[in-house]
């Protein structure tokens, strides 16, 4: 007997969590969503850690690599958790395409998770900041925020869309995936390597930018002269990182990809072949 679910199972299970996201109450999807977007946020913690020093490394694809697998972190305490997470919820546009939701259930647990998953992550912020990290290894943690943020925010707006779409393209497979397992080892196998793939290339994920990029504007509105001689950065070389160039350079286009690559690209996909075509 087979250990995991046929893609076919898998396709069902999928519309099954989606209708229970899309009907669930308000309340609980907004609780659910504080700690989705706290857990990519720690995630992005534990990315970041793992960069410092990564520039002198003697095989920089290889640390990007290891920083993809890290950040998956947020994604398997996501899925064993059953937190809610924007970019995973955009899944829900499979059961909306069976009409076994309408577009009103459909647009609530966004807007909602959406909400929910940037006050998660600003909470995490608050924190980290408050916390002082950013200031460890001599100031070298809050330099890779800001370099991070500042290649984020220095994107065009086509470019955040074509990144985002990627992103969650691979996201919600990871997710797809971990419909199949059985075990939590299943479950954390068919979540990491597709994650730490967008991570490692560069893609761009909605939720993570709300915790890095605002993270990266309090670093750089409150440094002072010991931090930037420590970095070897100057506040000019940073002008671009601006609450403006967050929301329209990335943070909007970036969503926007975001729904096409998850809900689109894989949901009503896969719904298309297993829903329409599979019988």
């Amino acid at each position: 007997m087979s250990t995991t679910l046929s893609p076919a199972r898998m396709a069902r299970a999928a519309e099954d969590a989606a209708v229970a996201k899309a009907t669930g109450r308000p309340l609980k999807t907004f609780m659910l969503g504080l700690t989705g977007g706290g857990y990519i946020a720690l995630g992005f913690v534990f990315h970041t850690t793992s960069q410092v020093g990564a520039a002198d490394a003697g095989w920089p694809g290889a640390a990007k690599v290891l920083g993809g697998v890290v950040f998956a972190t947020g994604l398997v305490l996501v899925v064993l958790t059953g937190a809610e997470l924007f970019t995973s919820s955009t899944l829900t546009l499979v059961a909306r395409a069976s009409g076994r939701i309408t577009w009103f259930h459909l647009l609530r647990n966004w807007t909602v998770g959406y909400l929910a998953n940037a006050a998660g992550a600003a909470t995490v912020v608050a924190l980290v900041h408050l916390g002082g990290v950013w200031h460890q290894a001599n100031g070298a943690w809050g330099e890779v925020v800001l370099t991070g943020a500042l290649t984020k925010v220095r994107h065009t707006p086509v470019e955040a869309f074509a990144l985002g779409v990627l992103c969650n393209l691979l996201v919600c497979v990871a997710v797809w995936a971990a419909y199949s397992g059985r075990t939590t080892t299943d479950r954390v196998v068919a979540v990491t390597m597709p994650v730490a793939l967008f991570v490692s290339a560069g893609f761009e994920h909605s939720v993570a930018n709300m915790f890095l990029i605002p993270l990266a504007l309090l670093i750089k509105s409150g440094a002072g002269a010991e931090f930037w001689s420590a970095t070897g950065l100057t506040e000019a070389a940073c002008s671009d990182l601006t609450w403006p160039n967050f929301l329209l350079h990335n943070l909007l286009p970036v969503t926007a990809g975001n729904i096409v690559g998850g809900g689109l690209m894989i949901g009503v996909f896969y719904w298309t072949i297993f829903h329409r075509l599979g019988h």
